[in-house]
């Protein structure tokens, strides 16, 4: 098994962000993104049905000096692309139609954890809801993410 994904090109890029080795041979020609290098997110669990992973505030803010709305929406498009692209499966793709994020409480340091959850695994489209938390657990946002799944090629 180390054999196998140690050849890939992002090996490094995808220890780092905390992608597991089983997920390795799917995303080791791409890696998981150089946006998602930037922000810092860092996986803790991938399945179609729940996708967890967590992202610093530092280096993520606003002129305000609070994490950046869009930092928001980053996470959850990340999370539930992943999640959605994992339920596509071989030789098919995801993606994104729609997201849409309600920000609840603002958040000036420390780490967002944003946890993935399937409100809809289709054939077609998958539908994830997404929130975000800070370390006590409070709710930061929600988001909602739609991706179309096709063909690759189509």
């Amino acid at each position: 098994m180390m054999d196998n994904f140690t050849s890939h090109r992002f090996t490094d890029e995808l220890l780092a962000a905390g992608v597991p080795e089983e997920m390795h041979s799917w995303l080791g020609e791409h890696g998981v993104g150089t946006l998602v290098v930037k922000m810092g997110i860092r996986f803790l669990e991938m399945s179609p049905e729940r996708t967890v992973a967590t992202m610093p505030v530092k280096g993520n803010t606003q002129v305000a000096g609070i994490l950046h709305g869009g930092a928001h929406v980053v996470l959850a498009e990340t999370l539930g692309s992943f999640a959605a692209g994992m339920h596509a499966g071989p030789r098919r793709q995801a993606l994104g139609i729609e997201v849409g994020a309600t920000h609840h409480r603002a958040i000036a340091a420390g780490t967002v954890t944003g946890t993935c959850t399937a409100i809809h695994l289709g054939r077609t489209l998958t539908t994830h809801e997404v929130v975000m938390t800070d370390e006590q657990g409070r709710r930061l946002s929600t988001a909602r993410i739609t991706n179309l799944i096709r063909d690759i090629g189509a």
